[in-house]
């Protein structure tokens, strides 16, 4: 029989490499730092992911830089995720930087020359891609009038971490007559600094803290009677909190809350959920854009803010719009509002509501409604969308309607068809009155320019041919063939928008209609007289 193997020896790894990690008491795994149970790292925000060791370049590469060799992390060690913009990765303490004040950042900003850095920076580049030093005329003189702080009027210490204004006495010493001040993307975070700031600074018009995590909780503010502009885009504020500012804002006139993912407007907490919004009485400018407003509901409960001139909502959701005492839903009309209730939107003259979902025709009706308004803007949305005809399709498709309905009760449900009948120079296509027989019928003819545009079909000059509305496309696509004399060619139809058309004229060269479905008549899809019809072969 014979003898076993004998087993082969596995060698020990030497001792310096079979170091055992230590963990401190109340530390995360994922967080030791490179001495024992010391945290060498910290977060800050919400992360996601399993346990594991910090991810990037603070985690991996500073560590090792320490010791003086590179540390490599295993390499199926769970990854840490942002959760989203508010969250951060794993750093040091020592890396966190507190801030600066106010005083400190306009010193920074306006009192010292340029450093040798930031004058290395300052350069164009040639033809022949070399850097050319740019030398500002009147440098000195604009300089030398900035360090006179007394007479500044205007500041801006954007992205210079700011965290708090100083003693308040000193910024009041400082900059007396400022009156706009531009606070973007510092670090300020309690309202009480704010409020600490306007109290210091009283001619203080304009305060633009955009891109600052301002806690949520408003405390009780005294009253900030200068204050005419103020900018909270990106702070992550709510409209409670608005509510609670409005008591310290008797004077604002311009209020811009962009981007701040507001979905609902609450009011106080002493009136109804449904309630519309009080207070604001010298609030003339509104501006919502870039949240998440879908439903118009919301927006009505702004309606009741009578000084209200400008309402921006562009970027936001919304499917559909109408105007409350004429809306079905409500029951109103004008003979049953109450003579002493406020009209909703009294003085609204600038509706901005580009880049939302609106496709209806009542909305675009609606706005007829609004007493004051003269600035309306409906661009990026699939209402006026000129790959699916636009306004235009909308006119054309209402005069379609016509023939079947009677025009007092079309001005009724579509009370801006005359206007943007007019605006486009679409003519109108009902039959003359008192017309019988053969002429009535001729009259109620579109008349159509058909051109052929493939490939295969060769030059062929175009036709001009009276239809009845009612004709479908695949109807025209065999009349097309037989036009044409075109065999075994499978057509395609395309409505081209008039040149003179404004819509036309706006968006440039506009791309043609592909009129893809036989059975729809031609009056049904808004084509009336004059239209272009481009006959295709498909590929």
């Amino acid at each position: 029989m014979a003898a076993a193997p004998a087993p082969v020896p596995v060698p020990t790894p030497p001792r310096g490499r079979r170091r055992r990690r230590r963990r401190g008491r109340g530390v995360p795994r994922g967080a030791e730092g490179a001495r024992g149970g010391e945290p060498s790292a910290r977060g800050h925000g919400a992360l996601r992911g399993r346990r594991g060791g910090p991810r990037g370049r603070v985690g991996r590469r500073r560590l090792g830089r320490r010791r003086g060799q590179a540390r490599r992390l295993p390499r199926r060690r769970p990854l840490l995720r942002r959760a989203g913009h508010r969250s951060a990765s794993f750093v040091r303490p020592k890396a966190l930087s507190p801030g600066i004040s106010l005083i400190d950042a306009l010193l920074l900003r306006y009192s010292g020359d340029y450093t040798k850095e930031e004058e290395e920076e300052m350069y164009v580049l040639s033809t022949s891609k070399k850097r050319v030093s740019v030398e500002f005329v009147g440098k000195n003189k604009v300089q030398e009038k900035l360090k006179h702080f007394d007479e500044l009027l205007t500041a801006s210490v954007s992205y210079m971490g700011v965290s708090s204004i100083g003693p308040p006495h000193e910024i009041s010493a400082l900059v007396p007559s400022l009156k706009d001040l531009d606070l973007t993307g510092n670090l300020i975070s309690k309202w009480q600094e704010i409020a600490s700031l306007c109290e210091a600074l009283p001619s203080l018009e304009v305060l633009n803290l955009t891109n600052n995590m301002i806690e949520s909780d408003v405390v009780e503010l005294p009253l900030l009677k200068s204050i005419r502009i103020l900018v909270l885009n990106s702070c992550g504020i709510t409209w409670e909190s608005v509510e609670k500012l409005e008591k310290s804002l008797p004077a604002v006139q311009e209020l811009h809350l962009m981007s701040n993912k507001l979905r609902t407007i609450v009011p106080a907490l002493t009136v109804p959920v449904t309630s519309p919004v009080q207070g604001f009485g010298s609030l003339r400018l509104l501006n919502l854009e870039d949240n998440h407003f879908d439903e118009w509901d919301e927006i009505l409960k702004l309606s009741h803010l009578r000084s209200l001139e400008q309402l921006y909502l562009n970027k936001n959701n919304l499917k559909h719009i109408f105007y409350p005492s004429k809306h079905p839903t409500t029951g109103l009309d004008d003979n049953n509002v109450n003579e002493t209730s406020p009209v909703p939107f009294e003085n609204l003259q600038c509706l901005l509501l580009g880049c939302n979902k609106i496709e209806d025709l009542a909305s675009v009706d609606s706005l007829n409604f609004f007493p004051r308004l003269t600035d309306i803007r409906l661009s990026e949305n699939p209402i006026v969308d000129p790959a699916i005809g636009g306004l235009p399709r909308y006119v054309r498709l209402v005069m379609a309607k016509m023939q079947s309905v009677d025009s007092e009760e079309i001005k009724q449900l579509h009370p801006r068809f005359e206007e943007l009948k007019a605006l486009h120079g679409i003519e109108d296509e009902n039959p003359r009155s008192g017309t019988s027989g053969p002429q009535k019928m001729a009259s109620g003819l579109i008349s159509v320019t058909l051109k052929c545009v493939g490939a295969s079909m060769g030059e062929k000059q175009p036709l001009t041919k009276k239809l009845p509305p009612a004709t479908t496309v695949g109807k025209l696509k065999v009349l097309c063939e037989s036009f044409f004399k075109l065999k075994d060619i499978k057509l395609r139809l395309f409505l081209e928008e008039e040149r003179h058309d404004p819509l036309a004229i706006l968006t440039g060269s506009p791309l043609p209609l592909l009129l893809d479905e036989d059975m729809a008549p031609l009056m049904d899809l808004g084509i009336g007289s004059g239209a272009t019809i481009l006959v295709d072969e498909e590929n």
